[in-house]
């Protein structure tokens, strides 16, 4: 887990007198979880945004892979093994889970979706779809509308579909957002599953999650990274309590 996959240097970026970011460095390993932190209003989502390449920076490059990535777009990133799930869920409702894995798999191999009445019979887009569903314990539900699953489950076929290009680094916005308890919980057992196996950067408020996941822990307060660290160095860390965690760090 020692060499940098993500690297960014001098990241910033400006709306009109806002700066939502303000020179970050950040370097996240091969094969670790990085959680993100801060509190509203830090900057995450813009953050997130210029790591993915829906959003371009004013200054500052971002290095995937050893490769300058700065001035690719979301979709040539994706095709380099940088995948992103949303805040808010982004599924087609009116399509079945296995459905909606099968369109990741066909978006990643560069097919067209006019015919997909056809396609899903496909056994190439059908047998990996049925595995992915299968790794993350969504087989059962199949061909469950989307609209029709748990809010949980909704996310988790999310980010079934963020593996459906393999990607070498998953962003991960909020991933327990809306949950009660009982789905956070196991939420957190899902994405302790990936630990060492996937590299991901995780964008949560949840503390939870957040202790019990990361390998190491960046807070984003005022479009700056005040300090990254363990978690028991965050969690001890002065200026982290005084700006962000408070009585919120877990004991």
């Amino acid at each position: 887990m020692s060499s940098p996959i993500l690297e960014v240097r001098g990241l910033s970026k400006s709306f009109g007198a806002l700066r939502a970011s303000d020179g970050i460095d950040l370097e996240v390993r091969e094969g670790e979880t990085h959680a993100i932190i801060g509190p509203n209003g830090a900057g995450k989502t813009t953050l997130v945004g210029q790591l993915a390449g829906g959003i371009r920076p004013d200054r500052g490059r971002v290095r995937f892979a050893g490769q300058d990535v700065t001035g690719l777009a979301a979709a040539a990133r994706a095709r380099r093994g940088l995948a992103r799930s949303f805040q808010v869920t982004s599924l087609y409702p009116e399509f079945s889970a296995l459905e909606n894995v099968m369109l990741a798999v066909q978006a990643h191999a560069g097919h067209s979706f006019r015919f997909w009445k056809r396609a899903r019979e496909e056994a190439a887009l059908r047998l990996p779809a049925e595995a992915i569903l299968e790794q993350v314990g969504l087989a059962a539900r199949a061909d469950s509308r989307a609209a029709n699953l748990a809010h949980g489950e909704q996310r988790v076929l999310e980010i079934a579909m963020a593996l459906a290009s393999n990607p070498r680094l998953m962003l991960l916005d909020e991933p327990v957002a809306g949950m009660g308890v009982e789905e956070t919980r196991r939420m957190i057992a899902f994405l302790a599953g990936f630990k060492g196996g996937k590299t991901i950067v995780l964008v949560e408020h949840d503390m939870d999650a957040v202790f019990s996941l990361a390998d190491r822990i960046s807070v984003l307060v005022f479009g700056r990274i005040i300090a990254t660290g363990a978690p028991q160095e965050i969690r001890a860390n002065p200026e982290v309590r005084r700006a962000y965690l408070g009585d919120e760090a877990p004991e």
